[in-house]
């Protein structure tokens, strides 16, 4: 299912650009709520988002005040559906707290005001002090590497650390049971990712210190 609005879908990932908007937007205080609109809502659900899990996700962002939009993931190299850990930081915390409680396949207006988003600083083109709205599609929803079940279930051999085929292996695991299974070029990606994100001492894998620095609600 592929939803198109003005002619092209937006992701907010873990480019460079995009991670230093989400460092920005931390240091700024919370001004408002995040307002939620359901557009679309599937009839089943088999699983909803929580902090921690693993989404594959379509984004639009726009300016409330003209409606102007500031981002575009067919424009960018990627220009398809990307990945993303929930409530990790890895998208501003407007988003964070707007994508909770999805189903895969749902689709929100998420109006997220300046403290959740850019803050008072901004980030070009997004103005200073600006709220923004995002119009988003789930499109799958999985347990990510950053729940606490999850790193049991990857720590095949109880040492308190992940390796990367651990890692890898976990990922692989996870979308064959969701029934879209991937090529090992995309594991090899994300796995990738993971690590450059959470292996801050570079030895190649991911302590239980390293794990838990995000203080999710699980730990």
């Amino acid at each position: 299912m592929m939803w198109r609005l003005v002619g092209c879908t937006l992701c907010l990932f873990v480019s460079l650009q995009l991670s230093s908007w989400c460092v920005l937007a931390s240091a700024a205080e919370p001004d408002g709520e995040v307002q939620i609109e359901v557009l679309f809502k599937p009839e089943e659900c088999t699983q909803k988002s929580k902090r921690g899990d693993l989404l594959n996700v379509h984004y639009d962002g726009f300016l409330a005040t003209d409606g102007s939009q500031f981002y575009c993931s067919r424009s960018d190299k990627a220009g398809h559906p990307q990945w993303f850990v929930l409530g990790v930081g890895q998208v501003i915390k407007g988003l964070d707290k707007g994508m909770e409680n999805m189903c895969p396949g749902e689709k929100r207006k998420i109006t997220v005001p300046p403290g959740l988003a850019f803050g008072a600083q901004g980030k070009d083109p997004v103005p200073p002090n600006a709220t923004v709205v995002f119009e988003v599609e789930v499109y799958s929803v999985s347990r990510g590497p950053r729940s606490m079940e999850a790193f049991g279930q990857m720590d095949l051999d109880s040492d308190r650390s992940l390796t990367k085929a651990e890692v890898k292996a976990y990922l692989k695991l996870e979308y064959e049971k969701s029934g879209k299974p991937r090529d090992d070029a995309f594991y090899e990606k994300i796995m990738a990712d993971i690590f450059r994100k959470s292996d801050r001492d570079t030895d190649g894998v991911i302590s239980a210190k390293e794990y838990n620095i995000y203080n999710h609600d699980e730990l």
